[in-house]
C-alpha cells in the first residue's frame, strides 16, 4: 500500500512508519524541517514537506495513496483550542484529497470518549460532544466519509516507553518542580496506558484491516490508578507521595488538574479480536521503574 502520514517523526510516528517499511509497504511522510526530512530518508520513506497547517501541502501529500494517518497534533495546551482547530482543518483537507474507497485513519483519545459511569470506554460509545472540549477529530471524520472515504479511528491513551509517558510526562515535570508525587483524594483515578511499540503495531493493522466506522482502542492496560503512578514517580524522583483533596487540583497541577481528576479506563476486547491485537510492551508502572530520572 501507499501511506501517507503527519506526525511521521514524531514519538508514535516514528515506531509506525518503521512497523510500515518493515513489511514492504510505500510510506510518504510529512516533514516540517529538513532536519525531519533527513530522518525520514533514513527510514526509507519519501519525504514530502509541509506541516499541518499548510492544507495544500497536506491534500498534495495524500492525493494518490491508498490510506492516509493523521498522528499530527500540537501539545501545547496553552493553545489547545487553536491546535484543536488546525486538527479538524488537517482533517477535511486529508479527506478531501482522497478517493471515494480509499481509507483515512484519524487519531483521537480516550479522554475524549464519552462513556458510562462504572465501566471501562468502550470501542462503540461515541465521542464527547461538549462545547466545553474543542478537540472534535471523530466529529471532523464523519464529514469526511460521506464523500465515500472509509474512515477509521484509532483513540490513544497514555502512550509511553522509559522517554515518555503521554500525560505522566508533565506530571512528572511538576512532581520534580513541586518536590511531591501527588494525587487527589484517595488516588482512585485511572489512566489507560499502552507501550509505543504496541500502538505502532494497531496503527498498522488498522491500515491493513481498518473498514469505514471502525474505532480502535490502543489500550495495553485498561487503568492505572493515580496512587500506583504517584508511588513510581516518588521512588524515581525520590520525593515523598502525597494525597490533595480534590478542591486543590488546580493549585497542585495547573491545567493538568483537570485530567488528574478524571477517571478514563478503556477497554481493548473488541480491538483484540477485529484485529488480532495483542500488546506484550512493558507497562507504564515498569516503564516510570526504569526511566532515567
Amino acid at each position: 500500500m501507499r501511506i501517507f502520514i503527519t506526525g511521521a517523526t514524531g514519538f508514535i510516528g516514528t515506531e509506525f512508519m518503521k512497523e510500515l517499511i518493515a513489511v514492504g509497504h510505500q510510506v510518504r511522510g510529512l516533514a516540517r524541517s529538513e532536519a525531519g526530512g533527513e530522518q525520514l530518508r533514513k527510514m526509507g520513506a519519501e519525504v514530502h514537506r509541509g506541516d499541518l497547517r499548510d492544507l495544500d501541502s497536506l491534500r498534495s501529500g495524500a492525493r494518490g495513496m491508498d490510506a492516509v494517518v493523521n498522528l499530527a497534533f500540537n501539545h501545547d495546551f496553552s493553545t489547545f483550542a487553536q491546535s484543536s482547530g488546525d486538527e479538524i482543518s488537517a482533517i477535511e483537507a486529508l479527506g478531501s484529497a482522497l478517493e471515494p474507497g480509499k481509507l483515512l485513519v484519524v487519531t483521537s483519545g480516550i479522554g475524549i470518549t464519552a462513556g458510562a459511569p462504572g465501566r471501562p470506554r468502550l470501542e462503540s460509545d461515541p465521542p464527547t460532544d461538549s462545547k466545553a472540549v474543542p478537540r472534535r477529530p471523530e466529529q471532523a471524520a464523519l464529514a469526511v466519509a460521506a464523500r465515500g472515504v472509509r474512515v477509521a479511528v484509532v483513540r490513544l491513551p497514555q502512550v509511553h516507553d522509559t522517554r515518555k509517558q503521554g500525560l505522566v510526562t508533565r506530571y512528572i515535570e511538576i512532581a520534580r518542580e513541586k518536590r511531591a508525587a501527588a494525587y487527589i483524594g484517595e488516588g482512585r483515578s485511572r489512566w489507560s496506558a499502552a507501550h509505543v511499540l504496541d500502538v505502532a503495531l494497531l496503527y498498522r493493522l488498522a491500515v491493513e484491516q481498518g473498514q469505514a466506522g471502525e474505532r480502535f482502542h490502543a489500550v495495553g492496560e485498561e487503568g492505572v490508578s493515580a496512587r500506583d503512578i504517584a508511588t513510581a514517580v516518588g521512588a524515581g524522583l525520590g520525593v515523598p507521595v502525597v494525597s490533595v483533596p480534590p478542591e486543590q487540583a488546580a493549585e497542585q497541577f495547573g491545567w493538568l488538574g483537570a485530567f488528574a481528576a478524571m477517571d478514563l479506563p478503556a477497554s481493548n476486547t473488541w480491538t483484540c479480536e477485529r484485529l488480532g491485537w495483542r500488546p506484550e510492551g512493558p507497562g507504564l508502572i515498569a516503564d516510570l521503574q526504569q526511566m532515567e530520572y
